[in-house]
């Protein structure tokens, strides 16, 4: 079984490894049947994850869907989603008012067939709501029963602060993974020193660190993978080192590249808990064990070395999307 993990100085405590559910309605081309992604999610249950992610952005489906899955053992799981779209809409802009706020937690209430939301994020900073206003509705929420914690995704450490000052932040979510290192520079720090947790999404890249994906592949026509620059041809080519560097390491410790990558993110704090996302079992399977890779300072070290020498090419966004985060 995996081992749990404690969220920052919150006390609120999760498996070590989460499973982020977006893909199995969203971003990543076709959804997949309802009767498939029940499955799944349960299957990453009884394998022991206890911690699931879903927003209102991913659609009601992908509420319902981990909803009704996590039902039958609703008092043993940390369900988080999050709010701060226009309309609940990634594509329409920010929308984080209060009485916004107030209304998407009723709305996944009622979606996610529950009395209480465990963990809510704001999705995004919204440039045109005072970080105060956001954090005191989540406080009130919180002292409704209706929500139990308080998270960030993407947030920059001024919203952080700011937030925190007014109901304490339990986690932070952003992408961190070998090859997206940008928030060693200031958020870890700014984490370790407030005692919130950090949720990494794209732990593996979006599926590149796996060694699944090279030059040739073809993404669904719906696949959000398709505009971002690191995901060009040109420069899936050129990161291939890295994969490369990432399977011999991993040949080494009889596991695979997806399992390397995940023991390097839990090896740099006991309070990080990456969510991988994937709609194939035997992938979940393989990312669970990658939860019980025991990787030393030594091979962290090693690791860290062989990628400084590997230069990654294309960046994480294009600039539309780049603009909303670190806000």
């Amino acid at each position: 079984m995996i081992k749990t993990r404690k969220l920052g100085n919150s006390g609120l405590e999760v498996s070590a490894l989460g499973l982020g559910c977006m893909g199995l309605s969203f971003g990543y081309g076709p959804a997949t049947e309802k009767d498939q992604g029940i499955k799944l999610i349960r299957e990453a249950y009884e394998q022991g994850i206890t911690f699931f992610d879903t927003a209102e952005a991913y659609g009601i489906a992908n509420e319902e869907l981990v909803g009704e899955a996590l039902a039958p053992f609703r008092k043993e799981v940390v369900i988080a989603t999050k709010f701060g779209f226009l309309d609940g809409d990634s594509q329409k802009g920010l929308d984080s008012r209060p009485e916004r706020i107030k209304q998407v937690v009723e709305n996944s209430l009622k979606n996610l067939k529950t009395d209480v939301i465990d963990l809510i994020y704001q999705h995004r900073v919204d440039p045109n709501v005072p970080m105060e206003d956001v954090a005191g509705t989540v406080k009130d929420l919180i002292a409704e029963g209706k929500v139990k914690y308080f998270g960030l995704s993407e947030a920059g450490v001024t919203s952080i602060r700011k937030a925190h000052a007014v109901q304490p932040v339990t986690a932070l979510q952003s992408e961190y993974s070998i090859w997206w290192r940008e928030p060693e520079l200031e958020i870890i720090p700014t984490l370790e020193e407030l005692g919130i947790g950090f949720v990494p999404f794209s732990p593996l890249g979006k599926g590149f660190l796996t060694g699944a994906i090279n030059q040739n592949t073809q993404f669904d026509g719906k696949d959000f993978r398709n505009i971002l620059p690191r995901f060009s041809e040109e420069n899936r080519k050129a990161n291939q080192a890295l994969v490369e560097l990432l399977k011999n390491i991993a040949a080494d410790k009889n596991a695979t590249p997806a399992q390397i990558a995940l023991g390097w993110l839990l090896a740099q704090r006991p309070w990080i808990v990456p969510i991988p996302g994937t709609t194939k079992s035997h992938r979940l399977t393989e990312n669970i064990n990658g939860a019980s890779v025991d990787l030393s300072l030594a091979d962290v070290k090693a690791i860290d070395e062989a990628f400084a020498k590997t230069n990654v090419q294309g960046d994480r966004y294009p600039a539309h999307l780049q603009n909303r985060v670190g806000k």
